[in-house]
């Protein structure tokens, strides 16, 4: 059998912890293959052998290992999956309430069950819903997603008091902490209480958004689809679905069905991506027992960054700078002479394509096929393959779903820190579960030691 080192005797052999020998893992240099028990890993005895002839694997500097064992999501260089279901099948089939459920409990609703391993090829028809509503109707009728009256006035009121042209993600890192002050329990890290605490503060922060303008914000006619009515779209009603109250904050109109399922296909896909920069970042502070309001406000900090959730509001500017499609060439090759990268392209794991990009790109193709600003994220896309240029990622997808669906700039920053919530929430559930505290050690560069004279 060639897989049948344990991870201990693997460690042993290359004498190194068994935090390293799964960095080794997730660097490529080993293989592993998961033991008849289905969480623990076995190691084949040759490879472990060689490589402790060749000896450790040098690392670029300021590289850092840190590996954590997490049985939420398992992300391979094509393929995303939560909790062992494919997420691109999930995002076209549940609602984001039911996702969020999987992420931090494992358990999945029986209506509508999801083929466990089977990623959307790029080239097959997105798979249709029995009825264009039914997962948000599912959804509505589960567990309440609803903050409580003095956690939304205390966070409107925070978020109130900020300049009118302040981004949609901004006011989400002021409203979270807002909601916290009104939880007296927010310290209470049992299960049942981490569970109640992130449904009302995901519903919290979507609530705590001020609505959109009715006019004079929105993008021209052309971005528009043909089933999308001019009229101004109210704040949807407290209790729906948390994709139709995210659209009522996000866009003045009311929403064509399809783009409505897009904005919740956007929600699934978003919603975990194994330890991303403000996962980890979000899990060390859970490591060390911060409340789920904290975990998620350290997320939120983490996730503005422009090489994280902030990629998509450069795709958004991207795609708005260009007067139309034949203007496209104009744009990106501007940015290639100032040296920038075009946002919005290639990811360091999926380097044949990111799958939530295909999935959510063919949505609002689905959805908007004549829209003007499609138009020019088709062109977008045309030019970066005509340069040999890497692939979309989800950053663009969004952007694309943002500026075709007429939302707010900066919607696509909103769409995925109150997605990610839940995912932060799903490691601070397991960070509470067990062990101690996250705390990486550094690498000391500086002077020797200098004896005082």
């Amino acid at each position: 059998m060639p897989y049948s080192m344990t991870a201990a005797q693997a460690a042993g052999r290359l004498g190194v912890k068994q935090a390293t020998l799964y960095a080794y893992v997730s660097r490529g240099v080993l293989g592993r293959s998961k033991a008849a028990d289905g969480r623990s890993s076995l190691f084949d005895p040759d490879e472990v052998e060689q490589l402790a002839r060749r000896g450790r694997p040098r690392r670029p500097a300021g590289a850092v290992d840190l590996t954590v064992e997490s049985a939420i999501t398992e992300l391979t260089a094509d393929a995303l999956r939560f909790r062992g279901l494919d997420a691109t099948r999930l995002a076209v089939t549940r609602p984001f309430e039911e996702v969020a459920e999987l992420l931090w409990t494992g358990d999945l609703p029986p209506t509508q069950p999801v083929p466990p391993t089977q990623p959307v090829p790029p080239t097959q028809p997105v798979p249709a819903l029995s009825t264009p509503a039914a997962p948000f109707a599912r959804a509505a009728a589960r567990a309440p997603w609803q903050a409580t009256p003095a956690a939304l006035a205390a966070g409107r009121a925070a978020q109130a008091a900020l300049p009118a042209d302040t981004l949609p993600l901004e006011r989400l890192q002021v409203i979270v902490p807002a909601m916290a002050a009104t939880d007296s329990l927010r310290l209470q890290l049992d299960p049942s209480a981490v569970l109640a605490a992130a449904r009302s503060l995901i519903a919290g922060m979507v609530d705590c958004l001020p609505a959109p303008p009715t006019s004079g914000s929105a993008p021209p006619r052309a971005a528009l689809t043909d089933q999308t009515p001019a009229t101004s779209f109210a704040p949807s009603r407290p209790g729906a679905p948390i994709a139709e109250r995210l659209w009522s904050r996000l866009c003045g109109r009311r929403p064509a069905p399809e783009l409505l399922r897009a904005l919740s296909a956007a929600l699934v896909l978003l919603a975990d991506h194994e330890l991303a920069a403000s996962t980890l970042a979000a899990r060390v502070a859970a490591s060390v027992r911060a409340d789920p309001y904290a975990v998620v406000g350290t997320g939120l900090g983490a996730m503005s960054g422009a090489l994280h959730g902030g990629a998509s509001l450069g795709a958004e500017t991207l795609i708005a700078a260009a007067r139309g499609p034949q203007d496209v060439s104009r744009v990106v090759g501007e940015l290639l002479r100032r040296g920038e990268k075009i946002p919005g392209f290639g990811h360091f794991v999926y380097r044949g394509g990111d799958p939530r990009a295909v999935v959510l790109l063919g949505l609002v193709r689905r959805a908007a096929p004549k829209s003007g600003q499609l138009a020019v994220a088709e062109a977008v896309l045309a030019e970066v393959r005509r340069k040999s240029l890497p692939a979309p990622n989800i950053d663009f997808a969004v952007a694309t779903l943002a500026r075709v669906a007429g939302m707010v700039t900066g919607a696509g920053e909103a769409v995925f820190a109150v997605a990610r919530t839940a995912g932060w929430i799903a490691h601070a559930l397991e960070a509470y579960a067990g062990g101690g505290p996250l705390r990486p050690r550094a690498v000391y560069t500086g002077p020797s030691a200098i004896i005082d004279r």
